[in-house]
């Protein structure tokens, strides 16, 4: 089956967006790719879409940061999702499109908001050691705002920058937290009819788009100034975040 060329115009370079976060920048700009493919297709058809390859990416970057996790942070973070999940899961069986565009615009502008925040000063995170409850809390909110758009990476990196952590164990603490997340997340994604004959044959055309994404990714974490990444990121965001409300309301 050939897929439709505008679809595969946008997914391609969105789902090497994600991989290229995922496998140098933490995961928190990987979101970026719900917005973007959500402006060629129903939003809920693009987060079932997006799972399996970001699943694929989560396997290619384990292997790049195995063992280099913290243990507890990522366990507490990962228990934590499953009532996320629960509640997102309700969402999704009541919930039209439109809901889910306005759902996804909101926490793209807010995740570009949040980040501005914290470059200007106004939002200080303070150095606290590891509290599970703070991760179990941190994990609810990753668990809903993950199973509607992927969109974890905030809660995650608010929970794991305030223990101190350096660049290499946040990183690798984040890929296996959302290594499990996912894995939790398919089995309803199947239960609610995300997937479709469709979604997988457009996740094999694009799997490779994944891993090259995911290998720039390893690479970049040790060569691309995140700053300048984030940049992109948030730009993307503004714009996409913003077309996804206006569809939703108009």
């Amino acid at each position: 089956m050939w897929p439709d060329p505008w679809v595969m115009a946008v997914a391609v370079p969105a789902v090497i967006f994600a991989g290229v976060s995922k496998g140098g920048f933490g995961s928190g700009a990987a979101f970026a790719a719900a917005p973007i493919l959500a402006l060629a297709i129903d939003p809920r058809v693009a987060v079932g879409l997006l799972l399996p390859l970001l699943m694929l990416i989560d396997v290619f970057t384990l292997k790049s940061f195995w063992k280099q996790w913290h243990g507890p942070s990522a366990l507490a973070l990962v228990l934590g999702s499953l009532p996320g999940i629960g509640l997102a899961i309700w969402l999704f069986r009541v919930a039209d499109a439109d809901t889910f565009r306005l759902l996804i615009g909101a926490i793209a502008l807010l995740f570009v908001l949040y980040q501005f925040a914290r470059a200007r000063g106004w939002l200080h995170i303070p150095d606290r050691p590891f509290d599970p409850l703070a991760g179990g809390l941190a994990g609810a909110v990753a668990g809903f705002t993950s199973f509607i758009s992927h969109a974890g990476g905030p809660p995650v990196a608010v929970f794991l920058l305030a223990q101190g952590m350096g660049k290499t164990m946040y990183q690798a603490t984040s890929v296996i937290t959302f290594w499990a997340i996912n894995l939790l997340k398919f089995i309803p994604y199947a239960a609610l009819g995300i997937f479709t004959r469709e979604t997988v044959v457009l996740d094999l055309w694009l799997a490779p788009a994944a891993i090259l994404g995911a290998w720039l990714g390893v690479k970049a974490h040790h060569m691309v100034p995140e700053k300048l990444f984030f940049a992109l990121t948030y730009v993307l965001l503004t714009l996409t975040g913003t077309k996804l409300i206006w569809d939703a309301l108009v």
